[in-house]
């Protein structure tokens, strides 16, 4: 049960930090090219600690899973980042895109047996 709790952390701390990185830069649009304004976002440092505490936990899980069974279960990222993508970010999503994920849901189960 603990490992399974690890993955889903694996996974919602790699997904705030992809989704820290979005808002990082949508902040920086119309702001000069420079990076002394863009090292400054709150968005950009969220997401460096997100996506290193994600790194942290994931570590933790390959102490516990076999790296065969434990990184396809990062698929869910696609998952959730699909739906804030839609969702949050009022981002179209076609058809095609929602049967991939439906799939890739389907997959996660499968192996999440194994879990």
């Amino acid at each position: 049960m603990i490992t399974l709790l690890l993955l889903l952390a694996a996974c919602l701390l790699t997904c705030l930090g992809q989704i820290a990185q979005k808002y990082a830069v949508e902040g920086w649009r119309g702001q000069p090219a420079g990076w002394a304004l863009k090292l400054r976002s709150p968005w950009l440092w969220l997401a460096l600690l997100c996506l290193g505490l994600g790194l942290l936990v994931w570590l933790l899980v390959l102490q516990r899973l076999e790296v065969g069974i434990a990184y396809p279960m990062l698929s869910l990222n696609f998952v959730l980042i699909t739906l804030v993508a839609r969702f949050v970010f009022h981002e179209p999503v076609d058809r095609r895109h929602w049967i991939g994920v439906a799939l890739v849901m389907g997959g996660v189960l499968l192996l999440g047996g194994q879990v």
